[in-house]
């Protein structure tokens, strides 16, 4: 039995101790507090078909299908659908909301239910490929096919699902032979947190530019629900890496920036009881992160997202509150340095998912070590913007070794290459993240990017998310025509293929790449690939002029 002095001061071991790894206990439950309180309000429009079409074969189009418009809607509606049996409907655009649509009889009287098979699709191939047998890593379930019960006609069908898409099938699947039926007044109420409208580019702005602005502003439109979503589809939740971006291109645009700052107090708050970030978070059923998603570039890039909401809103009350957590994320590479200035990358790979792209076989050790530099440089930036550079006494010390490892590791001056890994592996990435971290000369930037574009054995960039760092990183290293020429030929080649969003995985080289071993799965209206927005409209000079 515990003495009363005992049993006080053993509660005040236990509530030190618990104190002393959740450095958070005190605020997360104010940090949530708040970011409930800006919550947004969705604005809602109904939205309905604009057409028929049929989906035919066509090596020319994306994924091989392409849609083709037949009949009118007036006629449609006339019809009998027991007769007809199946439908392919165009919306003219991406949607994220609800749809409902209306029964009534033609002849006869209702006397059985009537079964319905919807099928949504962003991009026509979803609607034109089976599903089953499914092949994917992924749940089967984020396809978005769903049945209809109707137990009664005339009535109104309404899916309970939040579903993303340009493209609605409906199939009959089963109903009674003595009463017909017309489908009626099919729609969607469209949703998105959006209310502002972005100022309009400059009237010397080229077409191929004003086409891939305009597709960036709808899918960032689409994934700003309540949270920024990182895709509407899939896998509608809060990720950092795409709240990063999507913030980005949202101060050059919508400038909602309390939806910025609602993200930003939600992952601090569901952050892991060491303090450090966890790579994405969900709202309901109650928010909540998902288990063990420790991404350390992601962790590392909530930082450079402060930075730029402080920038953006001049926000300082927020900031301050947050920054103990930006101070804390720098504990992730002083834990991870080595003595010789460079980031222990095998052990880091082993306890930590190291992200940076959708890639395989690509080496991240150049692209963490630049990374770490950059968020150090990042951070500081931050601290001495709250006068708080005094509590990071270490870093500029810590930026000098750790650039002078990584010239000294990974770039050779005589190739005019960035190198990773034991195997000495050439990428985008490696190029990208030691341009971005300051450690190469303005000089030795434009050279490292221009020679990896000559190599025919380097690993590009699998996704958009990496090609935004590259056009960043041609930016910073001076080579605007090459910046401007990127988004022309990448997100302007999305834009040929017939894009309403941009998409989450585009290869130039292999269009049904997916990371899931199924493309229809892939996010077709993915938050990481709106930030042409950004960059259109943060460098006039670059792109909103002609050539």
């Amino acid at each position: 039995m515990i003495k009363p002095g005992l049993f006080s001061l053993l509660l005040l071991c236990i509530t030190t101790c618990c104190y002393a790894q959740d450095p958070y206990q005190a605020t997360r439950a104010q940090w949530l507090a708040k970011a409930q309180q800006l919550m947004p309000q969705l604005n809602e429009t109904i939205k309905r078909p604009v057409s028929t079409v049929a989906l035919v074969k066509d090596e020319g189009a994306f994924q091989g299908w392409a849609a083709k418009k037949t009949d009118s809607l007036d006629i449609f509606y006339a019809s009998s659908f027991r007769q007809k049996k199946s439908i392919i409907l165009d919306f003219s655009e991406h949607l994220t909301g609800y749809v409902s649509f209306g029964l009534k009889v033609l002849t006869g009287t209702a006397d059985a239910p009537a079964r319905f098979k919807l099928t949504f699709g962003e991009v026509p191939s979803e609607i034109a490929t089976p599903f089953d047998p499914y092949t994917g890593g992924l749940s089967r379930a984020w396809l978005q096919d769903e049945v209809a019960t109707v137990m009664d006609i005339p009535s109104t069908v309404s899916i309970a699902r939040r579903v993303a898409f340009r493209y609605i099938k409906i199939e009959l699947t089963g109903s009674s032979q003595n009463f017909d039926f017309a489908i009626g007044d099919i729609q969607c109420k469209a949703v998105t947190s959006v209310t502002n409208i972005p100022a309009p580019l400059s009237t010397a702005t080229a077409s191929g530019i004003r086409a891939i602005d305009s597709i960036g502003l709808a899918t960032l439109k689409e994934c700003m629900q309540t949270v920024y979503e990182d895709g509407p589809k899939r896998d509608r939740r809060l990720w950092i890496g795409d709240l990063y971006l999507e913030s980005l291109a949202n101060s050059y645009s919508f400038k909602n920036h309390d939806l910025t700052k609602r993200c930003l107090y939600l992952l601090a708050g569901l952050s892991g009881e060491k303090g450090y970030l966890i790579g994405t978070v969900f709202e309901k059923p109650e928010p909540h992160p998902q288990a063990n998603q420790y991404l350390m570039d992601y962790a590392l890039l909530y930082n450079s997202a402060l930075k730029e909401y402080l920038t953006a809103t001049n926000d300082t009350e927020t900031a301050n509150d947050l920054w103990p957590v930006a101070k804390r994320q720098l504990d992730i590479i002083r834990t991870y340095l080595q003595p010789n200035g460079m980031m222990d990358y095998e052990r880091a790979n082993k306890e930590w998912w190291l992200f940076f792209d959708w890639k395989d076989g690509l080496d991240r050790e150049a692209a963490l070590q630049g990374l770490a530099i950059y968020t150090l440089k990042q951070t500081y930036s931050l601290a001495k913007a709250l006068h708080k550079e005094q509590e990071l006494a270490d870093v500029p010390s810590l930026i000098k070794k750790m650039s002078a490892a990584a010239q000294s590791n990974l770039y050779d001056a005589k190739s005019g290459l960035v190198y990773s890994g034991k195997a000495r592996q050439v990428s985008y990435a490696s190029q990208i993240w030691l341009v971005l971290s300051g450690v190469l000369s303005d000089k030795e930037s434009k050279q490292v990017l221009l020679n990896v574009a000559k190599r025919k054995d380097a690993l590009y960039p699998g996704a958009p998310y990496l090609y935004h760092y590259y056009v960043h990183a041609l930016i910073n290293a001076g080579l605007n025509a090459e910046a401007k020429a990127t988004v022309l030929n990448y997100w302007g080649g999305m834009v040929k293929k017939g894009a309403d969003t941009f998409w989450e995985v585009y290869d130039p080289n292999n269009q049904y790449l997916s990371p899931y071993g199924f493309f229809p799965i892939n996010s077709y209206c993915h938050a990481w690939s709106c930030t042409p927005v950004y960059f259109i409209r943060k460098y006039p000079e670059i792109f909103q002029k002609q050539d």
